[in-house]
């Protein structure tokens, strides 16, 4: 661990549990200041009381851009700035055998916090960097986003969009000094398939898990597991100066997954 963002003020939306825990945790280790945004109130305080006074939680329901508005200022006037914004908060949906038995209920919610939220928070974080030297805006995508596929429709069209926006805003904000890219994770275990899955008995729950999990190890390239940490060493890079001269990517961490399926090898 160093010192890489030291000095730099951040905040992590959705940073309570999961890949925004995992990058609150690293900016922390290289020095930031970090503002914990969730609605998950007992996590996310005792997340911030773990980490010690250089972190901060603040209840946000991204989903409401008023909210996301007044998570910028509050960390300006916690810790004097913003330098790092990630917009990480989502949700899934909820899930359905297939698009002809999906009511599309959950469309709104789905795409006010993975949309929405994530715009809103690219504009107020932008109006403050813009007046202050620039800064980095991370958003969180999926390589749902990028490789299309069955199942959670309105997910899939909601970390498509994130792209789409991304590199649009990547292009706007440019001339104020300010990198806007987006991170697509795949295959990381976090709570996120769990909470799709409403009035699903926990043991079929957790077999179908596993099932789709071993279907992800065998296409995938690379065998090990992602952790969130590995998103975390992505949104470091995208956060610090290394990347000064990088805007409007979206890099998967997926173990390859994007790229194509494995090769199976005949044993000679």
């Amino acid at each position: 661990m160093g010192n890489e963002l030291d000095g730099k003020v951040a905040i992590v939306t959705g940073g309570a549990s999961g890949i925004g825990r995992g990058a609150v945790e690293r900016f922390v280790a290289e020095g930031a200041r970090v503002v914990v945004a969730d609605v998950d109130d007992d996590l996310g305080e005792g997340l911030a009381a773990a980490l010690g006074p250089g972190v901060a939680f603040r209840r946000a329901d991204v989903s409401d851009p008023e909210q996301v508005g007044a998570l910028v200022h509050a960390a300006v006037q916690e810790f004097g700035g913003l330098h790092v914004m990630v917009n990480n908060a989502g949700v899934s949906g909820t899930m359905h055998p297939g698009l002809l038995d999906d009511d599309l209920a959950d469309f709104h919610r789905v795409m006010a916090v993975n949309v929405l939220g994530v715009m809103a928070g690219t504009r107020d974080a932008a109006r403050h960097m813009a007046a202050h030297g620039g800064g980095s805006i991370i958003n969180v995508t999926s390589i749902g986003g990028i490789q299309a596929g069955g199942g959670v429709m309105t997910y899939r069209a909601s970390k498509a969009a994130v792209i789409q926006f991304t590199k649009s805003a990547a292009i706007e904000l440019a001339h104020h000094d300010i990198r806007v890219n987006a991170i697509a994770p795949g295959n990381i275990p976090t709570p996120l398939v769990a909470a799709s899955a409403t009035n699903v008995d926990p043991e079929k729950l957790e077999r179908y898990e596993a099932k789709m999990r071993e279907t992800m190890r065998a296409d995938r390239p690379l065998k090990r597991e992602g952790t969130p940490d590995d998103i975390a060493e992505a949104a470091l890079y995208f956060a610090g100066d290394r990347s000064r001269y990088v805007t409007g990517t979206v890099l998967p961490v997926d173990g390859g997954t994007v790229a194509g399926k494995a090769i199976r090898r005949r044993r000679e």
